[in-house]
């Protein structure tokens, strides 16, 4: 990507300073960093379009992107995209653009407050809206893909308040599923309480969960900086359906955002169909 071209002076500089395997990992650092920095940038202008909660339609279409055409697709249920931590439906705005121009008809973001206090309450919200678009759509089940907290969130929903009824698909981008170590100073916000390994929340989604319906795809990054260890976004449970996607050469803001991510996602929502399954993620994802 271009934001990472203004390195390249600094890599003959490393190669020289650094051995072979840590240079490359250095400089793949560097440049993940400098995406991040600029991805946040971008996030933080678009942050304001985001506050609100979206306007809803029986059959909601998300705009395509000036002259894209949108692509022959196999339909598939709704989909809920659900935020992270301190964020909002904004941070969404390139994936669900490439959902509808992929044929994703009914795509729709949900703001949970950021005064929320508890991952099981916003579990409870967040069923509820899930039943209401069903309703209002038609569809028996929906599809979520859930970046950070939103993905514990709607995980908490599926496997302990029976949503594995509802969900089909649970996509996650750097959810800390068996908690996480960062930030110990953040530990004043309860919510960041339950994220931490051993909380209340963490030890139920280690439950058993037998029967659960819901198939679930975990993107995670070794460059994650916000998971700690990067391996908690993954999902390590023996009763659940789970594909672990590693994502090389990003950090914690682009799993959302970048493309090669987003044609991850649509292969994991549509890896039901015959014609997709030899192409979905089958456990690792390059991206730079």
């Amino acid at each position: 990507m271009k934001v990472t071209r203004a390195l390249d002076p600094l890599v003959p500089l490393c190669r020289r300073l650094l051995p072979g395997k840590l240079t490359e990992l250095s400089i793949a650092l560097l440049k993940a960093t400098a995406l991040e920095i600029a991805i946040l940038a971008g996030h933080l202008v678009l942050y304001p379009t985001g506050i609100t909660q979206e306007r809803r339609s029986p059959a909601p279409t998300p705009a395509l992107p000036d002259g894209a055409a949108q692509l022959p697709t196999t339909p598939g249920p709704p989909v809920v995209l659900l935020h992270g931590f301190i964020d909002n439906r904004s941070v969404f705005v390139l994936l669900r653009r490439n959902l509808a121009q992929h044929g994703r008809q009914c795509v729709e973001s949900l703001n949970y407050s950021p005064l929320t206090r508890d991952i099981r309450a916003a579990a409870e919200l967040l069923g509820r809206h899930i039943e209401e678009m069903c309703e209002r759509t038609g569809s028996r089940q929906v599809d979520i893909v859930g970046h950070s907290l939103g993905g514990l969130i709607a995980r908490y929903y599926v496997q302990r308040l029976g949503g594995d009824l509802r969900v089909r698909t649970l996509v996650t981008l750097g959810t800390p599923h068996s908690g996480t170590h960062v930030v110990p100073l953040a530990n004043a916000h309860p919510i960041v309480r339950q994220l931490r390994p051993g909380s209340e929340v963490i030890e139920e989604l280690a439950l058993p969960a037998p029967g659960c319906r819901t198939r679930f795809f975990c993107f995670w990054s070794e460059m994650d900086a916000l998971m700690d260890p990067p391996e908690t976004a993954r999902i390590e449970h023996p009763d659940l359906l789970v594909q672990n996607i590693e994502v090389m050469g990003i950090g914690h803001l682009a799993l959302p955002v970048h493309p090669a991510v987003a044609t991850g996602i649509r292969q994991a929502l549509d890896s039901e169909h015959p014609e997709v399954a030899a192409t979905r993620p089958a456990g690792g994802l390059t991206v730079a």
